[in-house]
This record gives structure tokens, sequence and C-alpha cells, in this order.
């Protein structure tokens, strides 16, 4: 196994790692957000990717998604934890918690979260869209070290870059919706296609703007949170490195492509086989 770590905002690098190696790949669908870093974490072989790029140059709809994950497929990564700064939707959940949401909710308008089309149809169950297994371990992590996590929750994945009207933000809280976050929604779907387990850190910043009985809290307030989060979540890496051991047999996330290409191997146009030759080459003949 092999983690893919993609960082979120503020957390850029992973500290700990050795025989880190920077590696620009180029994909089918373009350039991902930046070099991947891979290396050793706790003797766990790792690949790290910030999402905005150093330096937090991309906005979440510039982000290219399936770069991204295609990039970490190519490298290796089997287990994909995506680290995410959130609003909270809950009055119980305070800035400075994490939230390990099992459960989507998609605002976003134009973003491709699929690998496929342009000859090849697939359809998968995305009913639970993240790996139980991996968000358990993530949870008996966090518990050990003593920090506050909700395990469970629906995370609503916004379009940006602007924040929400209230609104908006008091109709998500209608749904039942836990946190409201700009990126995770198209990584789960494409580990989902990549066969790959997938877990969100979601780490709560501030109230969403739902929350009127409190000033409207400053952006330095909200950075010093980010920062204690990423202290926070740098830790939980070490631990969950050091310590998750692979199910056994192999979770049905790693092979949630069966049964799920509808379109005839021979009818599947060679350029499409090639360019996803990374995620089908079990299911798929390229030569």
């Amino acid at each position: 196994m092999k983690f893919g770590i993609i960082g979120g905002s503020g957390l850029y690098e992973v500290e700990g790692f050795e025989n880190v190696n920077h590696i620009k790949i180029e994909t089918p669908f373009g350039d991902p957000s930046d070099e991947f870093v891979s290396g050793q974490l706790e003797g766990k072989d790792v690949v790290f990717l910030p999402r905005h790029g150093r330096g937090h140059r991309l906005l979440p709809s510039e982000i290219n998604y399936r770069a991204n994950i295609w990039g970490m497929k190519s490298l290796g990564a089997t287990h994909l934890v995506s680290v995410s700064a959130v609003g909270s939707l809950k009055e119980e959940i305070c800035p400075g918690h994490i939230v390990l949401p099992d459960q989507f909710i998609d605002r976003t308008k134009d973003r491709p979260s699929t690998f496929f089309g342009n000859g090849l149809t697939a359809h998968l169950q995305f009913g639970q869209p993240t790996c139980l297994h991996l968000s358990d371990a993530i949870y008996s992590v966090i518990n050990k070290l003593g920090i506050t996590c909700h395990q469970g929750g629906t995370y609503v994945c916004m379009e940006g870059p602007m924040f929400s009207t209230r609104a908006e933000s008091e109709m998500y809280r209608s749904f039942g919706a836990a946190v409201i976050g700009m990126t995770n929604l198209q990584e789960a779907k494409l580990a989902r296609e990549a066969e790959m387990c997938f877990a969100t850190i979601a780490l709560a910043t501030d109230y969403d703007c739902w929350h009127t009985s409190e000033e409207e809290v400053s952006v330095d307030a909200i950075l010093e949170v980010m920062r204690k989060n990423v202290e926070n979540t740098k830790a939980i890496l070490k631990v969950l490195c050091r310590e998750f051991q692979s199910k056994d047999p192999v979770c049905t996330d790693q092979n949630s492509l069966q049964g799920a290409l509808l379109t005839p191997i021979d009818e599947i146009p060679r350029s499409v086989k090639e360019s996803l030759s990374v995620i089908l080459d079990r299911y798929l003949n390229t030569n």
C-alpha cells in the first residue's frame, strides 16, 4: 500500500519525510496542481500534493482534479487522504474541531468529475463515498492524540471562491449538513473511479455565516485556527502512517470498477484506452 496525501489550505508540506523526491508529471488531463513529493513517512511510502499549489495559487474551480488523482494513481497511491479547511454548519462543531465526513452534497457547477466519456461509459456505486475502514483508522488516531473529532457527517461542496450567503448557509443547515468546503467532492468521485480508498480530514476554521450570534470572525483569527489545525494534521498523518494496516482482503473500494464498465472493450477508442491505462490496466487490453 502507499498513502496519497492531498494538502488543503495551510498544508503545503509534510514534515518528517525521508528519501524525498520531487516528481513533475504530465497527464492526459493536463498539469496537476504542482510537483508531487514522494518519500517515506514513519516507514510508509507516501506521495504528497498541495492541492492549491505551493503559494496557494489555484482557486478551487481552477484545480485540475483529474490530473491530480491520475498522478496519484500513476505513482502507486492506494489510499488517499484529503485534508480540507471547512466552515462549520453545526453549533457543536467548533472552530478547531475535526470532522471525518462520510457523505457529500455537490453544489459545484462545471467541474469535470469523471475520467470517463469520449467513447467509454462507466457507472459506479457512490452511495458510500468514503472508505469506512480508512476513516475509522483516522478516527482512532485522532482519539489517541486527544483532538476533538466528529466521526461522520455531510460535506457540502460549493463552487466558490466567494463564501455562501446567509440564506444559502441556512439552507445547507436545513439539509442536516455538517460542514461546507470547496474541493473534496471531485476528489472523492475520481478516487472511486481510480479504485483508491478515500477519506477526508475536514478542519473547521470557523462557523459559516449562519452563525449570527457572534461577530464575523476576522481573517487573523481564522488563520490562527488554521495554523493549529495544520499542526494537528501533521501529527495525525505521522501516527496514521506508523499504525495503519491495510484491510485484508482488499477493501471493496479498490475493486470499484468491477461490473461498472459498460462499453465493450473492442469498441473503446484506442486513445481512451491509452490515456486511462493507469486506471484500467486490470480490465482493458491496451496493446
